[in-house]
């Protein structure tokens, strides 16, 4: 479910966008929110200069890839050992987990 994410700094245009994003996390969910999206963005060049102008996204919102962020061996390790052994994933008090933990 989660394996193919782009990786942290990847820059996308989203659907109806006319400002890039840049990915600087992934698999995210709002405070208070129950809903766990895929990526967390800022606006790129600028970066995280406020707090509140993060978007959460999913995969299928991108249009277009502007730039893939760093791909070196700690990635691709992350990716092997984390991203595609994530099971089905629930918001539980305000935490990422997994739906077969009890």
């Amino acid at each position: 479910m989660y394996k193919d994410l782009l990786p942290i700094g990847s820059v996308v245009l989203l659907e109806g966008g006319n400002k890039r994003l840049m990915v600087c996390g992934r698999i995210v969910t709002k405070a208070g929110a129950d809903m766990i999206y895929d990526y967390v963005g800022c606006y790129f060049p600028e970066g995280i200069a406020d707090p509140k102008n993060m978007f959460f996204f999913n995969r299928d919102a991108v249009q277009s890839v502007f730039f893939i962020g760093c791909q070196d061996q700690e990635e691709l390790e992350f990716r092997h050992n984390v991203l595609d052994k994530l099971g089905e994933l629930e918001v539980r008090d305000g935490r990422i987990v997994s739906k077969d933990q009890e």
